[in-house]
């Protein structure tokens, strides 16, 4: 996506930073990045945990979100993997994630949202690690494309890639 908008609009800021372990300190840090963006310029998009980021952030915000595979529940599902992991984007560096990690991530979950703006969530039936029911569950208010087979990286994106444009306005 990151080549794909450098590619074709240049002129839009694209800002995927990596996002620290702490739930706390990634909001704070995207909330801090974000303050000054015009809203009815700006989207967010997330996978996974990022996912559950961006609409949480979508919410706060009151902007559009593309969520894939989104987490809905990351405190519970994120529980069992207290301990040291290689970060996705650099295997050669680690995160540790924390018991209080959990706790951040149950404060969130918990905090009242607003009425969600327009979202559109790709959700896989064959995302290996979430389950794609309560996704739909959870966001079937939006745009919904439910993707037969695929995973939980969604591996075929650039499959799905005229229908994010086409959402974001970017087409």
């Amino acid at each position: 996506m990151a080549k794909w908008v450098q590619a074709e609009h240049p002129g839009v800021t694209w800002w995927c930073p990596q996002l620290p372990a702490s739930p706390m300190q990634a909001m704070a840090l995207l909330l801090d990045g974000m303050a000054a963006w015009p809203r009815g310029q700006m989207a967010v998009m997330g996978s996974s945990l990022g996912g559950f980021y961006a609409a949480w952030l979508s919410a706060y915000w009151r902007v559009p979100a593309v969520l894939i595979n989104p987490a809905v529940h990351p405190s519970r599902d994120l529980a069992r993997f207290i301990g040291e992991h290689p970060v996705w984007q650099d295997p050669s560096q680690k995160i540790f994630f924390e018991p209080a990690h959990v706790q951040e991530l149950k404060q969130l979950e918990s905090q009242p949202s607003p009425t969600q703006p327009a979202t559109l969530a790709l959700i896989a039936k064959g995302d290996e690690v979430l389950d794609w029911r309560e996704m739909l569950a959870r966001h079937q208010a939006g745009q919904v494309r439910l993707v037969d087979g695929s995973d939980h990286a969604l591996s075929d994106f650039d499959e799905h890639l005229p229908q994010i444009l086409e959402f974001l306005q970017l087409a």
